[in-house]
């Protein structure tokens, strides 16, 4: 299983955001979660994360605003489960914080690790690319993101230019200054990445 651990980015100085993002996290990609998205220790949020593609989503929607560091970890948790993601236990979970200190110190503040150290090149080319997708991200717009997120709802550069009231070809020029299309065409082969990267986890017998 995929193990996302985030930790709020001075927290000290700003508002507690774990119960709002655990809430919205959990309407957001419930389908895609073994447990629920929980609070950890004080300012962190743990997730168990079933499928890659959830997996990458969740880890684009926390990097987003730059208020969390996000680590992945790759690998095999104890079973049963229980019934909360805080009470879990496994590699994964280890990885997951091995990853997120290395987060903290990362400038788009993602890492991936993988329980299997022999796996540690394939973790590293997984976080290598991600971190090249946050930089395009990360150099988005207001505009760009609000072409970006019709776009990412299906809609077509036509509907987005009635919604937001410009020309098509204005959103032309959004979506080239922003790379929207890059990005939303990285989406999935990132998730086939990341599930190859899982599918080489050998789980003994009582994880998975």
């Amino acid at each position: 299983m995929f193990v996302i651990t985030a930790d709020q980015v001075d927290s000290r100085n700003t508002a507690d955001l774990v119960s709002l993002t655990t809430a919205r996290l959990n309407e957001e990609f419930g389908t895609g979660l073994a447990l629920p998205v929980d609070r950890n220790a004080g300012d962190e949020i743990q997730a168990l994360v079933i499928d890659a593609d959830t997996a990458i989503a969740m880890i684009l929607d926390l990097t987003r605003t730059g208020r969390w560091s996000v680590g992945l970890g790759v690998g095999g948790v104890e079973h049963p489960l229980g019934t909360t993601t805080r009470e879990a236990r496994g590699p994964a979970f280890i990885a997951a914080r091995a990853a997120v200190e290395s987060a903290k110190k990362s400038p788009h503040r993602f890492a991936c690790r993988h329980e299997n150290t022999s796996h540690t090149d394939d973790a590293a080319d997984f976080e290598a690319l991600m971190l090249l997708l946050l930089s395009v991200r990360e150099r988005r717009t207001k505009q760009g993101w609000q072409v970006y997120d019709l776009l990412a709802q299906g809609r077509t550069q036509r509907d987005a230019a009635g919604q937001l009231g410009i020309t098509p070809q204005a959103v032309s020029d959004r979506m080239s200054v922003a790379q929207v299309r890059i990005d939303l065409e990285a989406h999935t082969p990132l998730g086939r990445l990341l599930a190859r990267l899982h599918s080489s986890n050998d789980s003994p017998k009582g994880r998975a």
